[in-house]
This record gives structure tokens, C-alpha cells and sequence, in this order.
């Protein structure tokens, strides 16, 4: 069975997507439109701006989306999922691609949730610290054992634990998790608390664009973040995809869901590898790939 994943934030890189739209008319025709829906011309920041440029915040998510989502489009027919994910924002790129959501929905959702991200950091200074060697239940303890608000964000993949919260806290947390044995425990350079509790005033106002906007009976099941379980409904996904904003990415058990559910290819649909290297932590005997488009579909 075919598994279609797509990537988040941090797969970014200065000229993503510009060989889908020399390719293809269909690629062209969804990033001009792209274009005026998100009112600048984030194909000149995609195809020509620095890491930089590509970095803010109103850029970086509807950028990775575009990549995965036209890609995802250009393919065609060659496009058969039997189930997709998305981690984190690529989420949104899946609900897309496997036809729950439109195009245009989806890229309106991805902008506004990118916006309510950012005001949320800046309401309260937050980060996020790369946990690397230490079993889950050992950094959930800690977590729960500091004081503030921190906790456990994303499970990449055995071993690899990302924790999310209050600067003092996390800071705290790192030297405890240290201390326990962690191999390493690196704060990130990020702009906040993603996938955390500090993330609530950005789920309020995400959650009534999705409760506004229209969902479809999608192709094939997605595995989302908050379940990592196969989700057909409508109304499910959409209360799944409110609640991810903070709540913990859980790909390691989303990954482990597939294979137990037949899953024998996982395809990265999207700008780098990140997800094909976690899903090989995850499963070393799994296949992976990164999806090519090699001539016009349109």
C-alpha cells in the first residue's frame, strides 16, 4: 500500500518549487493564483529569495504547502494514495492532496494559521529544545516534573523527542533531561512554543476558519498528528485538525499505524528528506522515496 507524506516546517530552501513551474502549466496556473490569494508574490521569495527571506513566519508555511501540494497536483495520475500524513503543517498539504479540502481552502487556512502563530509567540517569549536519546516516558516525566509550562511536542521517531514551552521551563527541563541521560538536549532556533499549551490563542482563532470552511469525504484515510489513527470522517478531521495547534505531533506513532495497517511505501511529497530519514528510524525495513515529476501533466 502507498503511503503519501508531507513535510513541515523547516524543509524550506531557496528555490523550491521553481522546476514545477518551468514544467508545468498546471503548477504555473496554482502558484499565480497562490499569488493573489495571499496578496505578494511568494513565488519571487520561493524561487529567487534567500533562507532568510524564506524563514518568516507569513512565508515559510504557505511555502512548504505550495511545494507539496502542487507537486502532489502535477503528478496526476501517478498521485495513488491508499492513505496519507502530514507532520504539522504538512497536515494541511495532506487534507489537500487527498482531495478533503481545495486548494484555495487549504492555502487560506495555512496563511491564517502561519499569522495566529506568530501573534501567539509574541504574546508570551516560548521555545522548543530537540530531545536525542532518552525513552519518551522518561522526558514526558520530567516534563510533567518542571515547574512552568513545558511539554513533550513532537515524537519524530524513537529517541528523538521534541519539547515545547515557556523559555525558563524548557531551559530547566534540558539540564534535568541532561542529567538523565539524554545524549543531547538542544534548544531550537524557533520563534515559539508550537504544539503546546502556550499555542491556545492561535487554536481559537484557527478553529473558526476551519469550522467555516468546507471538507469533503477525502480519497483515502489520513493519519493524523493527534490520533495517529486512520480518519475518513469529515466533521473527526476537522476537530483533529483544531485541536493539533496544541497538541503533540505524534509521528512516530502515526508511522508505526501505517505499517501495522499495510503501508509498504512511504512517499515524501514535498521540498527535502526529513520524513523519509524519521520514517527509517522508525521502521529501518520500510521502504521510502521522494516523489519526481518528470514531464507536463497538464
Amino acid at each position: 500500500m502507498n503511503a503519501y507524506i508531507f513535510p513541515g516546517q523547516g524543509a524550506q530552501f531557496s528555490g523550491m518549487g521553481l522546476d514545477l513551474y518551468e514544467k508545468s502549466a498546471v503548477a504555473q496556473e496554482l502558484f499565480e493564483l497562490a499569488n493573489n490569494i495571499l496578496g505578494f508574490n511568494i513565488t519571487d521569495i520561493m524561487f529567487e529569495g534567500s533562507a532568510e527571506d524564506l524563514k518568516q513566519t507569513k512565508v515559510t508555511q504557505p511555502a512548504i504547502f505550495l511545494h507539496s501540494v502542487i507537486l502532489a497536483k502535477v503528478l496526476g495520475s501517478h498521485f495513488k494514495p491508499n492513505m496519507v500524513a502530514g507532520h504539522s503543517l504538512g497536515e494541511f498539504s495532506a487534507l489537500v492532496a487527498n482531495g478533503c479540502m481545495n486548494f484555495e481552502d487549504g492555502l487560506k487556512l495555512v496563511s491564517k494559521r502561519a499569522l495566529a502563530m506568530q501573534q501567539a509567540c509574541e504574546m508570551q517569549p516560548s521555545t522548543m529544545a530537540a530531545v536525542l536519546g532518552l525513552d519518551d516516558a522518561i522526558v514526558e516525566q520530567i516534563c510533567a516534573d518542571t515547574a512552568g509550562i513545558v511539554v513533550a511536542a513532537n515524537y519524530n521517531c524513537p529517541g528523538q523527542l521534541v519539547i515545547s514551552g515557556e523559555i525558563e521551563a524548557v531551559d530547566k527541563a534540558c539540564n534535568a533531561l541532561k542529567e538523565a541521560g539524554a545524549r543531547r538536549a538542544l534548544v531550537l532556533p524557533v520563534g515559539g512554543a508550537f504544539h503546546s499549551p502556550l499555542m491556545e490563542p492561535a487554536r481559537e482563532e484557527l478553529a473558526a476558519a476551519i469550522e467555516a470552511t468546507t471538507f469533503s469525504k477525502p480519497i483515502c484515510p489520513i493519519y493524523q498528528n493527534v490520533t495517529a489513527s486512520a480518519v475518513t470522517d469529515e466533521a473527526a478531521i476537522k476537530t483533529n485538525l483544531i485541536s493539533q495547534l496544541t497538541a503533540p505531533v505524534k509521528w512516530t506513532q502515526s508511522v508505526e499505524q501505517m505499517i501495522t495497517d499495510g503501508a509498504t511505501l512511504f512517499t515524501e511529497v514535498g521540498p527535502g528528506k526529513v520524513l523519509q530519514g524519521l520514517v527509517k528510524k522508525i521502521n529501518r525495513n520500510a521502504e521510502t522515496a521522494s516523489a519526481v515529476f518528470e514531464t507536463d501533466a497538464s
